[in-house]
């Protein structure tokens, strides 16, 4: 329903505890903001085989009590999935389980493969028959037809054959592996729970279960999870590190620690600095419910506004609802967010969002504010304009489709019915996750620049764009 960037997959972990499965369940209850269409548990049972559990839904209702009771063991991973790579399907959910020369094995994928089409067209025309549409499946066959004598050298092999984006957990009958990228996109850290030791998208699965963070999976290194405790099998990092910026602005949960640095107090940062750029005669700053709250804390508290809850969401929206017979109009926004007339009726607003994709939901909520009386409505976008889709992992429109790609700032404004617009500005954005002494080549903001990693993708949209005007006329 929300015109937002989607996130990929969570990944979770548990090494080492006879409860794993029920720690991985909760681990991925705690990771549900990163994918909503599918959700799976992998443990190694008693006899050393892999058990699964999987299907379509929300984590709390895919795992009953009795799901969870056939997942015995000490070693578990999980995953959360929002399709980026292969479509909405029970075939597609994770973790994905296989019997190869090297064992029995389980791979759960965060990420984007960037030659995952090229890589299976290949493995298809030697032979290999796909269980699935998703790129996570490349990693089973390039284990499999490794030429390595074990497994720890086939994950080096299949990793060394990949590009794009990944954080992957591969689950063994005695160990787990973890691994990130050479950019490291995407993010990935251990935990230690007692004697026990944890993996996972992010920290906040860790305090739910009441796990310590130990670090960040470095940007190309791969871990050996056993039972002597964890071992690097590998560090091989890139030119230079590459993390989603993303991550910051909307994915994240903001009570997590990601790349170094405290969700909250990066998102309050770009609201700050947002003010400073971006200032306007106000009465109260109004945060666009959730991913816009801290961000609107922090313009509030730099531009000397009160904050106020003038939208509220409903967080009970399931992933389907039945539309009324008779059209309502900015029915879809209004199942999900509310504003509360007493606040907003009379006042000068500055509204705050994280983003503005193809711009529908931003007109629908200027409209529904100004429907409840505000006199004024300033939009405040604490990212600079989504104007290049992504390939490492995120859920992107066509670049034709985002807004920012044809429209100039006051295009947009008038598009959206504001009384003015402002976005935060890229060297404002990088400044507020600086924490070391070169913030710009930590991060990849090519969403916003269109400065890829590799050239050949720039290129790449653009003959994607021009192929799918002359096939649209």
């Amino acid at each position: 329903m929300f015109d937002k960037f989607h996130d990929e997959c969570g990944v979770f972990g548990v090494f080492g505890r006879p409860d794993a499965a029920n720690l991985v369940y909760l681990g991925l209850y705690a990771l549900q903001h990163r994918g909503q269409e599918s959700a799976g548990i992998a443990s190694v049972g008693p006899e050393g085989r892999i058990l699964s559990e999987k299907e379509m839904g929300y984590v709390a209702d895919v795992f009953t009590q009795e799901r969870i009771a056939r997942l015995p063991g000490d070693v578990a991973i999980g995953h959360v999935r929002y399709s980026t790579a292969g479509g909405s399907m029970l075939c597609n959910a994770q973790p994905i389980v296989a019997g190869t020369s090297k064992g029995q094995i389980a791979v759960a994928h965060n990420g984007n493969l960037t030659n995952g089409d090229e890589l299976r067209k290949q493995l298809e025309a030697e032979g290999a028959i796909f269980n699935s549409t998703a790129d996570s499946e490349l990693f089973v066959h390039l284990i499999a037809r490794s030429k390595a004598s074990d497994l720890e050298g086939a994950f080096i092999d299949a990793l060394s054959r990949v590009q794009g984006a990944y954080a992957v957990a591969l689950l063994a009958p005695s160990r787990i592996f973890a691994a990130r990228d050479p950019y490291g996109f995407r993010p990935l850290v251990l935990g230690k729970l007692g004697d026990a030791h944890t993996i996972s998208s992010e920290t906040c699965a860790f305090d739910l279960i009441g796990a310590e963070t130990v670090r960040e999976v470095a940007a190309g290194e791969i871990l050996a999870i056993e039972a002597n405790g964890v071992r690097v099998v590998r560090h091989a990092r890139g030119e230079r590190e590459a993390r989603c910026i993303f991550e910051h602005v909307y994915f994240a949960r903001p009570d997590s620690v990601v790349f170094g640095n405290s969700v909250a107090d990066v998102r309050q940062r770009f609201g700050r600095q947002l003010a400073r750029e971006h200032p306007v005669p106000a009465d109260i700053v109004v945060p666009v419910p959730d991913s816009g709250v801290f961000a609107a804390l922090g313009y509030a508290q730099e531009a000397g506004l009160p904050f106020q809850y003038g939208l509220v969401r409903n967080h009970y929206v399931g992933r389907t609802f039945i539309e009324p017979k008779q059209t309502i109009r900015s029915f879809g926004v209004k199942v999900k967010l509310n504003p509360v007339r007493e606040l907003v009726a009379g006042k000068r607003l500055v509204l705050i969002d994280d983003s503005i994709v193809r711009g529908t939901t931003s007109k629908k909520i200027v409209r529904m504010l100004k429907d409840a009386g505000a006199s004024e409505v300033h939009m405040r976008v604490s990212s600079p304009p989504t104007s290049w889709p992504c390939y490492y992992g995120i859920d992107t429109p066509r670049r034709k489709e985002l807004i920012a790609s044809t429209q100039s700032n006051d295009e947009i404004r008038e598009f959206i019915e504001a009384d003015s617009l402002g976005y935060l500005s890229e060297d404002g954005l990088l400044e507020a996750v600086r924490n070391d002494d070169d913030p710009r080549s930590l991060y990849c903001t090519a969403c916003f620049s269109g400065k890829y990693l590799r050239p050949e993708e720039s290129e790449a949209v653009l003959v994607a764009e021009a192929a799918a005007s002359v096939a649209s006329r």
